[in-house]
């Protein structure tokens, strides 16, 4: 039987609140600040990723939960007007649609999520027909979605039973503990790992804790990691069994296969607003390893995805077509002395 979806995409679908940027410190004291812009959006690393792939051409479902709400349905709404099929996202009666709400100042942004389903989604609510007949399985999220977390080594195990490929964007760890047990269980059966520069520190620093340094632990760098840093994470990582793709904002984007490095300049964009670019990253290169480019070619198109999905205010207002994210990708690679092939 042939496959149903190019991508099945498990996670966070919910509304985003987006406000600034700031021009000063968040203050409380009932004190009101005024922001240029604000926006709501549809939100959800799950989701964002989700619209941008299928807004590349691919055929894109989502599993996951929302409440029986009025932002639930405005989710589904947002999701279904954008190409993506929403039969297997859940309404849970009980909980309400989670909601995020993002503060932007300068490049950075603070994020404030109220859980809601999240908490309730588990394996159960990801249709097995739909690992059955899908030919790429993305799950988003991880740490939000602690009930699912504990399932997805059986579930990436089935789709790849299946012959479909698995990719991961744990996202931040509220907490910020990583769960090395639990993501030491899941990258052996996780064909890609997708996090940033921040995230992969952290992650690689969990593993060095399972392998026996207690020091290590949940390390990140402050500020930005420098590349070196980076770089050996991505080391670290692939070793594990992943094919490592690095999202490392205007610094461009790192490739490790756990035989070296690969790299990918940004695309010079003016940005409005960064929220959901790495999720639109993630979609460009699912999208381009779906269609057979080679590796340095996936990753500079998903480079020109993130980069391009900032041109507008929220995550996925200005996602680009396939056509306009291989000519920005192309444009870069020229521009930097390298074959865009």
């Amino acid at each position: 039987m042939p496959d149903t979806f190019d991508l099945l995409v498990i996670g966070d679908a919910n509304p985003d609140i987006v406000l600034g940027p700031l021009d000063a410190p968040l203050a409380f004291g009932q004190r009101e600040q005024l922001v240029p812009t604000g926006l709501l959006t549809l939100g959800g690393s799950a989701a964002i990723m989700a619209c941008g792939a299928a807004r590349l051409g691919l055929k894109v479902a989502i599993a996951g939960r929302i409440g029986d709400d009025d932002t639930g349905r405005y989710v589904r709404t947002a999701l279904a007007e954008r190409g993506v099929d929403t039969a297997a996202l859940r309404v849970d009666p009980d909980l309400p649609t989670p909601l995020t709400t993002v503060l932007t100042r300068g490049d950075d942004r603070a994020i404030l999520t109220a859980p809601g389903t999240l908490t309730a989604t588990v394996g159960a609510d990801v249709p097995q027909a739909l690992l059955a007949h899908s030919r790429h399985v993305h799950a988003a999220s991880y740490f939000l979605l602690p009930g699912l977390a504990t399932a997805l080594p059986d579930l990436f195990r089935t789709a790849r039973a299946h012959g479909a490929t698995t990719s991961l964007d744990t996202n931040d760890d509220p907490a910020g503990d990583w769960d090395p047990a639990g993501i030491a269980a899941l990258l052996p059966v996780t064909d890609i790992l997708l996090p940033n520069a921040r995230e992969a520190c952290a992650l690689a620093a969990g593993g060095e804790t399972a392998s026996g340094d207690p020091e290590a632990r949940g390390k990140i760098p402050a500020g930005d990691p420098e590349p070196a840093d980076v770089e050996r994470a991505a080391a670290l990582l692939a070793a594990r069994g992943p094919l490592v793709v690095v999202k490392n904002g205007a610094d461009g984007a790192l490739a490790h296969d756990g035989r070296g490095p690969l790299r990918a300049p940004a695309v010079p964009v003016r940005p409005l607003d960064t929220v959901g670019a790495g999720d639109s990253f993630d979609a460009g290169f699912v999208a381009a390893t779906l269609a057979g480019l080679p590796l340095a070619a996936a990753l500079a198109l998903a480079a020109a995805c993130g980069a391009l999905s900032t041109r507008a205010h929220g995550g996925t207002t200005a996602q680009p077509t396939w056509d306009e994210a291989l000519g920005a990708s192309r444009a870069a690679t020229t521009r930097n002395g390298k074959n865009p092939s």
